[in-house]
């Protein structure tokens, strides 16, 4: 059987987290991850060397006998941060709410006529963040989407949602045209968009509107401090329409104001433009924000940043 390298990386980084903070060491050989996922040790090292590539882990203690690891400041960062966002009970709810219609629809393309709710729990959509959601979470996504018409089922027992549910016709248009996101589906319907522009003429972002352009020109041999400061700017801008909760509005303000600054002082440092922009792109791309305008920035922050040296 092929091994998927790629979605065993963020188990890998994780894993080796938590071992080197159990024991308090630099680095802890990863033969013990690979072998509780069937690797062999070249197995392991490939996917070691897949980690590296990403810039997470980093092979500075391994030998051709031991493929050990150790976090990167950038791999370290990347599970502070996805720890935070799994903890995040706003997140967690959307999350539920998006996995569970998703999976209700893809039963209703089976044939699958009024499944057990609690069935999710065995499909990968019912995984955020590398962590599985509870029944009480799949439970309450269930009560939300029936009480938007999304789903169909009647309540039984101490539930407060439907023990066996389908989508309805209005739920299959959320997955197939909102990709699940009820919040962005609730706002199809909303009066007007707002549009954002960037910089002086370079491009537009359409709020609320899965329809945009954006045009956007960067230095890809090195550090463009103008495109950086139109991208700042930007985000900043569109902050408002993002509704995001109220620390991570605060944080994602931060970072835009920070972007700002280092590109602005004459002497950017790759290093802290690479971090926040990931910080960024983190937010973006999280379940707290809905609609398409999360997408299109994070779009937009990644033809400013990725030609950036590495950290």
């Amino acid at each position: 059987m092929a091994i998927d390298f790629v979605a065993l990386h963020e188990p890998l980084v994780e894993w080796v987290h938590d071992q080197t903070a159990r024991d308090a060491t630099e680095y802890v050989t990863v033969t013990a991850f690979g072998e509780l996922h069937g690797l062999n040790e070249q197995q392991s090292h490939r996917l070691l060397v897949t980690c590296k590539g990403w810039g997470l882990l980093s092979d500075h203690y391994a030998t051709m006998d031991d493929p050990a690891a150790n976090l990167t400041p950038r791999g370290l960062q990347w599970v502070q941060e996805r720890q935070r966002r799994r903890a995040d009970t706003r997140a967690r709810s959307a999350a539920a709410r998006k996995g569970l219609l998703t999976w209700l629809w893809t039963q209703k393309e089976k044939g699958v006529g009024f499944p057990y709710v609690n069935g999710i729990l065995q499909s990968p959509l019912s995984i955020f963040e590398g962590d599985r959601l509870t029944s009480d979470e799949i439970d309450r996504a269930a009560a939300y989407l029936l009480s938007k018409s999304l789903i169909t089922g009647n309540k039984s027992g101490q539930l407060e949602g439907p023990a066996r549910a389908e989508i309805t016709a209005e739920g299959q248009d959320c997955v197939e045209h909102f990709e699940g996101d009820v919040s962005a589906y609730e706002r199809r319907n909303s009066s007007g968009n707002t549009t954002f522009n960037i910089g002086e003429n370079t491009g537009n972002i359409a709020a609320n509107s899965r329809d945009f352009t954006m045009n956007a020109t960067t230095n890809k041999d090195g550090i463009d401090p103008a495109a950086i400061v139109m991208l700042a700017r930007a985000l900043r801008q569109a902050a408002p329409a993002l509704e995001l909760p109220e620390e991570d509005a605060q944080e994602f303000t931060q970072l835009a104001t920070r972007l700002e600054a280092e590109a602005a002082n004459g002497s950017p440092d790759p290093g802290r433009l690479q971090r926040w922009g990931g910080s960024i792109v983190g937010i973006l791309n999280s379940p707290v924000v809905s609609g398409a305008l999360g997408s299109v920035l994070a779009a937009y922050t990644g033809t400013v940043l990725p030609g950036l040296p590495p950290a």
